[in-house]
């Protein structure tokens, strides 16, 4: 075992901040409001206590283990890197069938979801007109 001072501080999601049981998937997926984008469908139901937890289905339809894992991955790395500007509710994201085939990365799905959420997309993905400047005159 390593001594203390060597072990590198965990970026996972706790238990808390995740919704884990099928009874809790249910009530969202029966209460909660739903939006669609091209590759997930989110599911959001308000917290009376005001913490938000994140949830994800990725069915066998979406193609062998390795595109389910790869999916899982990268919307856990989302759900991750985007904490702050989630709501406080439970989401909980489901992959629609084409998902594992689409070839994500993590720049399509903050791009995807991020809107869905009602977060703005940070400032370095946004283009030069959502920042107030002109593009520039092609040059002759």
């Amino acid at each position: 075992m390593r001594p203390a001072a060597h072990r590198v501080p965990s970026r996972g999601y706790p238990k808390g901040a995740r919704v884990r049981r099928r009874a809790e998937f249910t009530v969202c997926y029966e209460h909660g409001r739903r939006l669609h984008s091209a590759h997930f469908l989110l599911f959001l139901l308000p917290r009376a206590d005001g913490h938000g937890r994140t949830g994800m289905a990725v069915s066998r339809k979406v193609g062998n283990a390795v595109m389910r894992n790869r999916v899982k991955r990268l919307l856990r790395e989302f759900f991750r890197l985007h904490a702050e500007e989630l709501p406080r509710a439970d989401v909980v994201a489901v992959a629609k069938r084409h998902a594992g085939q689409a070839g994500l990365d993590l720049t399509a799905v903050t791009g995807e979801l991020l809107p869905l959420l009602g977060a703005r997309p940070p400032r370095a993905a946004q283009g030069p007109r959502a920042r107030g400047r002109r593009p520039s005159a092609p040059e002759n």
